[in-house]
């Protein structure tokens, strides 16, 4: 099974208005019918009946977690790469 993050919305006209994101596992091939379906299942599992006039605007894959964790930045001690130089215009 592959993870999918969906990015929902309420409606404009609601009272209080909703909009994020939740993570979902699919076989279903990303952007097909049945991969909307989970995801609109999962967020009416997750959400209840407040969910039920939300949209789902994108379905988009998970990426690897090879980032920075819990928004911890990476420090990075190597030398700095040279900037090519410019070739010289002759005018004549």
């Amino acid at each position: 099974m592959t993870t999918y993050l969906a990015h929902y919305q309420s409606p404009a006209a609601a009272d209080s208005r909703a909009t994020g994101f939740f993570e979902f596992e699919s076989d279903a091939r990303c952007g097909s019918r049945e991969n909307a379906n989970h995801a609109r299942l999962r967020m009416l599992e997750l959400y209840g009946k407040e969910a039920v006039s939300w949209s789902i605007d994108r379905i988009e894959k998970k990426k690897a977690a090879t980032e920075a964790l819990d928004g911890q930045l990476e420090l990075d001690f190597r030398p700095e790469k040279k900037k090519p130089r410019k070739a010289k215009k002759e005018y004549w």
